[in-house]
């Protein structure tokens, strides 16, 4: 009898040794979830496995060090995957280390941990962050002004940005909906919550918290903001000491001349850019793109760039997806201007026949921030009241899958910089 038991124990070793890796493919004809892998990834890191990140192949692929557990979680949250053995994951790995490959495989070290800014009572939907990542399975917390200006931000490694207006103009949704109940109320909270934490105006307080994310990526944060959060974000920051709310947002008129004092050196990713003076056009300055754009829905794309996997993985993580086109999609601010972002930023996506800027990056201090234009990867126009986005029905959704991307390079070890 022990020798039979220590058979099956040898047995049960050899095919541990021989089952060792948890291969999810990311390609398009391989993968039937692809938003769901992210949250499998994320689990393993929390349950400290090791993972690696395989840039480039197989759309992206995840190699996961071999557990029941997170075998399991594929099979229960239909995530494709295989078990591979040690050998075929080192012809793998060797593939990709090949100086000819633009191929690098990161290792993922930790499971980062993750607020979203946004209002306490704002609906989920609202928000395409706040939904791929309960979609994905993976745990956040929800933090707002209060947080932010008490310094809880020192807590999480990766912000996301709601789509909040950082200028105190209340989205400038005044033109179309300054008599709707919620905009009313909107703004009676906003005063009221502005007021409680010492500030006369919201537009200061809104400032404040600028300023408290703003040191929060130069400290080494990770920032993610789409939509409305990027442009008003860094068009508080240039607008630090005037006034260019007007009185129907703060009750006082707009300093004189204040588009000559705009300060675009406090900015992260945007210069030389024009306030909307009108306070009834929805819409912040010329940052944005939706105004100006002719591109009908059908043709509306916009493409990934190429980086080098091996010499630039930051930015090809942020890009990793099992289709270089992406399909557009509408926001207040949808796209950015070329001309409006600063030669150090990183475009990551754009539309080059229409000169717009989809998804970019930079880095602030010891920090990183991505800005992605527009509002709902899934929904074209998505217009105040439109109904909840079913990412069930998009499980394979390559625009949310950049959101992810996002949500995931943190956890990559920092590699030594190359001389």
């Amino acid at each position: 009898m022990k020798k039979i038991s220590l058979l099956i124990l040898f047995l049960c070793l050899s095919n541990a040794s021989w089952a060792s890796f948890i291969y999810v493919p990311m390609d398009d004809d391989n993968q039937k979830n692809h938003l769901k892998a992210y949250g499998i990834v994320y689990f393993s890191l929390e349950v400290g496995l090791t993972s690696k990140w395989l840039l480039n192949y197989d759309g992206g692929a995840f190699l996961i060090e071999n557990n029941k557990a997170v075998e399991n979680e594929c099979k229960i949250r239909g995530v494709t995957y295989q078990i591979i053995s040690d050998a075929k994951a080192q012809i793998i790995l060797q593939e990709i280390a090949s100086p000819s490959s633009n191929q690098d495989a990161v290792t993922l070290e930790k499971a980062p941990k993750i607020a979203v800014y946004s209002p306490k009572d704002k609906m989920p939907w609202d928000d395409a962050v706040t939904m791929v990542l309960t979609y994905a399975e993976i745990p956040f917390e929800v933090i707002y002004d209060q947080e932010v200006l008490a310094d809880k931000l020192l807590l999480y490694e990766w912000l996301h940005l709601h789509h909040e207006d950082f200028t105190g103009q209340y989205g400038r949704f005044y033109g179309s909906f300054r008599t709707a109940p919620w905009y009313i109320e909107g703004k009676k909270n906003a005063e009221k919550m502005a007021s409680e934490l010492g500030f006369a105006k919201v537009s200061e307080e809104k400032l404040a918290v600028a300023k408290k994310i703003r040191d929060y990526v130069i400290g080494g944060g990770f920032m993610f903001a789409m939509c409305s959060a990027t442009d008003s974000f860094d068009i508080a920051l240039a607008a630090e000491g005037i006034d260019i709310a007007a009185s129907m947002f703060d009750g006082d008129g707009t300093t004189v001349n204040y588009q000559s004092k705009i300060n675009d050196r406090k900015t992260f990713a945007f210069k030389n850019f024009k306030l909307e003076r009108n306070p009834i056009v929805y819409e912040f300055s010329s940052i944005d793109m939706t105004r100006k754009r002719k591109i009908p829905k059908t043709s509306d794309y916009f493409s990934l760039l190429e980086f080098s996997a091996k010499w630039d993985p930051v930015p090809t993580m942020l890009t990793q997806n099992h289709t270089i086109l992406v399909k557009g999609f509408m926001g207040q601010t949808t796209a950015f201007d070329r001309n409006t972002i600063k030669s150090n930023v990183i475009v990551l996506g754009e539309n080059k026949t229409n000169r717009e800027a989809r998804y970019i990056h930079g880095t602030k201090g010891k920090g990183m921030f991505t800005f992605y234009g527009g509002h709902d990867p899934e929904d074209y126009t998505h217009r105040v009241g439109d109904p909840k986005t079913e990412l069930d029905l998009h499980p394979t959704s390559p625009g949310y899958r950049l959101i992810l991307n996002n949500v995931l390079f943190p956890a990559a070890k920092k590699k030594k910089q190359k001389t």
